[in-house]
């Protein structure tokens, strides 16, 4: 476990870490840029407002927060986070400033509030001003730049030898140093520790005593750890879609997440059996989607959105099931599947399979997730084809190809939370991503401060899920009202 001084700044050790996220792009950020931010850079410490640079979505307004690009150093080179905000709608009845984590790890803060405000209950848009950030590494924030061209010789994750296992730990090597020569130092402090220290500093330059935050997916690690490094700084969180940090080997980690997956993908399978209005009622869902692996694998699958463009096993697998089931979109998925499979095959042919996932290189600095050899790698991902046979190749293993090799400077450990608030942990029954046995644990290592909150449905993300959720989520955040410990929710139809 990490030592932890909750009163000192944490010391973090200067680890090297880049890994690149978006396919083909310079800029690697894990999603399409946020909007541009013209506001000045603000003073030390402080925020300066103003609109953000999208005049056909206005009302928000953008600042810029120097913050030390190493908090072990403070006194050393700086760097700006891009900040959002929207203030209250109701400012007669404001109770203060909302932070919102940014998921991913990748998404950008700034774009959810300029562009995605209604993401947000409306009670909460109108007791809070809700603010966010592009976290450092991402979007506006100093992101990490990569050479277009070293990105398109990535190896694919499908290993299937150890010159293949070698080969990727020279390329991830190579692709460490390029990113890290074009992106400077903040490359070197990209974890969840150093982020945990700009949120209080946000906190700080945003006038609040106590934060208010709520976390989404990835954003939930960082929630998680700001209470333990400053519970009495803590007002309220909602931690929603919950990332388990204390998962420590490989194989749990990967097992976990291919059960998941494997259980959406079992809903769907039973919604579609009992669903009149399911493109597939009837037939045999499962052998139908089995075909269509065997079609991608031999390059003879169209790519629904690039008509004549081959689709690869992997990209099936992760960019149309997995994509659905994030949404909890059972009928679209169904209606893709019937019309892959009623399109005539292509002529075989290799198809490019995208080996690295849609993240920054903050997940490799959070998650020490060894891999020793080809050997090693090979019965992992067996373990996660067993365990998810409908899904192979799933995310969480290119993850780890794209992290073979890289240092890490803030790995798994538990929770050891003491003096925080009660802390609302929320999470779908059937999350794809994020298990609900993970938020079961997060709950239970956050201990008298841990209230879990089920939502018994689908999707990736539940707080707003219905009124139920959403008249809990709402009255915790905004009075202080919390829920009883193990509260569930019904599922709303979709």
């Amino acid at each position: 476990m990490l030592s932890r001084d909750r009163s000192a700044p944490r010391r973090i050790a200067a680890r090297g870490t880049a890994m690149a996220a978006a396919a083909a792009l310079a800029v690697v950020t894990g999603l399409a840029a946020a909007p541009a931010v013209h506001a000045s850079p603000s003073a030390e410490g402080a925020l300066r407002w103003a609109p953000c640079d999208d005049p056909e979505k206005p009302g928000a307004e953008c600042a810029t927060l120097s913050v030390p690009v190493d908090w072990a150093h403070p006194g050393g080179p700086r760097t700006g986070l891009a900040v959002a905000r929207r203030e209250a709608t109701d400012p007669g009845a404001r109770v203060g400033s909302m932070v919102f984590g940014p998921g991913g790890p990748g998404d950008s803060g700034v774009e959810m509030v300029v562009g995605r405000i209604g993401r947000f209950s409306p009670e909460v848009r109108r007791r809070f001003d809700i603010v966010s950030f592009d976290p450092r590494g991402v979007g506006r924030s100093n992101p990490v730049t990569c050479s277009g061209a070293l990105l398109a010789e990535r190896p694919s994750p499908e290993l299937r030898s150890q010159a293949d296992f070698d080969a990727t730990m020279a390329y991830n090597r190579r692709l460490r140093a390029d990113c890290r020569a074009r992106t400077g130092p903040v490359s070197d402090h990209l974890d969840t520790g150093q982020t945990v220290r700009d949120v209080d500093a946000l906190r700080a330059a945003l006038g609040e005593r106590r934060l208010t935050f709520h976390g989404s997916s990835y954003g939930t690690l960082l929630g998680a750890h700001y209470a333990e490094t400053y519970p009495r700084r803590v007002r309220a969180m909602v931690l929603e879609s919950v990332m388990d940090h204390s998962v420590r080997s490989t194989r749990d980690f990967l097992r976990s997440e291919a059960a998941t997956a494997e259980d959406s993908f079992q809903e769907f399978v039973k919604w579609c059996d009992g669903a009149a209005n399911c493109a597939l009622h009837g037939r045999d869902v499962r052998a139908v989607w089995q075909g269509l692996l065997a079609q991608a694998g031999r390059g003879e699958l169209a790519d629904p959105e690039k008509p004549g463009t081959p689709l690869s096993s992997s990209d099936l697998v992760n960019k149309i099931a997995f994509k659905s089931f994030y949404r909890a979109d059972y009928a679209g998925l169904a209606k893709v599947i019937a019309r892959m499979e009623a399109s005539s095959p292509l002529p075989a042919s290799p198809t490019s399979v995208a080996p690295l996932p849609a993240a920054t290189p903050v997940f490799c600095s959070d998650w020490h997730l060894p891999v020793r050899d080809y050997r090693e790698y090979a019965s992992l991902v067996a373990i996660m084809n067993t365990t998810a046979p409908d899904l192979p190749y799933l995310l969480p293993i290119h993850m780890a190809a794209a992290c073979l090799g890289a240092p890490t400077a803030n790995p798994q450990h538990r929770l050891d939370v003491r003096g925080a608030p009660p802390v609302l942990v929320s999470n779908a029954l059937h999350d794809p991503a994020t298990g609900h046995p993970w938020a079961v644990s997060v709950a239970r290592q956050l201990g008298r401060s841990g209230v879990l909150l089920t939502y018994e449905g689908h999707g990736h993300g539940s707080a707003t899920s219905g009124p139920c959720m959403e008249d809990a989520v709402d009255g915790y955040l905004t009075d202080l009202t919390v829920p009883p410990r193990g509260t569930h929710c019904p599922a709303v139809p979709s």
